[in-house]
């Protein structure tokens, strides 16, 4: 595997943008004994989903965040123009270059884009208001599906895992985050409507794989903002009987510590270690990396 940049630039040293130094949490490394960095295919995950608010952001965020402190080099790339995930991890303008747009329309290599955050091992290409120009700089380039991907590639073999956070659209920047990636994880609120989204999105992976992307397969479903309710326990059965082992085991509850966490620009991880949520997406990406783990055994 190439020698890894993304080690070093998250190097975690510097408190988040905005974030007086006093209250940015120590440092937390994951160590599970199952994980095992050098075993790990570099792989490209655009996490997905055509409806907002699913916890889209939120999981990008804390499965890179959680991945990254077990050891595993980290890049995510945000690319919604709401830039939550820059946002979530403490960056503000006055921090950013490069964003996505630049590697959208090829003014910047992602080399300049790439900025590391407060997590060891985690890295971030930014994205601000501006992405939401895309749609109209992208009209005129050829094969504009696959600006994304052509931009990813130096970088590919220098981190375990890349995350793409994608907008709640299909529109020229999710396309080019399938195009680009290897797989694609399904965050699900368990409510009705979030169900029909995936239904949604599966087909449009579908078409994105027939047409433009014949390797991308959908990675799994992860359950979010889980409450006890009986309609979310009648969701659960329902998602996990159609999508079987695709659907991973833990469930993320809804949990105001992670949204406490994105208002202080900090993963939830690094905040509340001991929250429901955290816990939930430390088992989940613990999962993640074993899958990968096993496919290389």
């Amino acid at each position: 595997m190439a020698e890894r940049r993304g080690k070093g630039r998250g190097a975690g040293s510097r408190p988040a943008a905005g974030v007086p130094r006093s209250r940015v949490p120590r440092p937390i490394v994951l160590t599970p004994k199952e994980v095992s960095r050098q075993l790990v295919r570099p792989v490209v995950i655009a996490v997905a989903n055509r409806k907002g608010g699913v916890g889209k952001t939120t999981t990008s965020v804390n499965m890179a965040a959680c991945l990254a402190l077990m050891g595993h080099p980290t890049l995510l790339v945000d690319m919604d123009s709401q830039g939550h995930s820059t946002s979530g991890l403490g960056l503000e303008p006055s921090d950013i270059n490069g964003t996505a747009l630049d590697l959208l329309t090829g003014e910047r290599p992602i080399e300049d884009a790439i900025v590391p955050t407060t997590v060891s091992g985690l890295d971030l290409v930014p994205a601000t208001i501006d992405l939401s120009k895309a749609e109209v700089n992208l009209v005129s380039h050829p094969e504009r599906e696959l600006r994304l991907s052509a931009a990813l590639d130096p970088v590919r073999g220098e981190y375990d895992f890349i995350f793409i956070d994608t907008p709640p659209s299909l529109g020229m920047l999710t396309v080019n985050s399938l195009v680009a990636a290897d797989d694609v994880l399904i965050p699900l609120q368990c409510e009705y409507f979030a169900l029909e989204g995936v239904k949604d999105l599966v087909g449009i992976v579908k078409v994105v794989s027939d047409n433009l992307n014949p390797d991308l397969r959908i990675e799994g479903i992860l359950l979010t903002m889980y409450e006890p309710t009986p309609l979310s326990r009648e969701i659960q059965n329902e998602v996990r009987s159609h999508f079987g082992d695709s659907v991973f085991g833990p469930v993320v509850p809804r949990d105001r510590r992670i949204a406490e966490a994105q208002s202080m620009g900090v993963p939830a991880v690094q905040y509340r270690m001991g929250s429901p949520g955290t816990q939930a997406y430390i088992k989940a990406a613990m999962e993640l990396s074993r899958r990968h783990l096993s496919r290389d055994e």
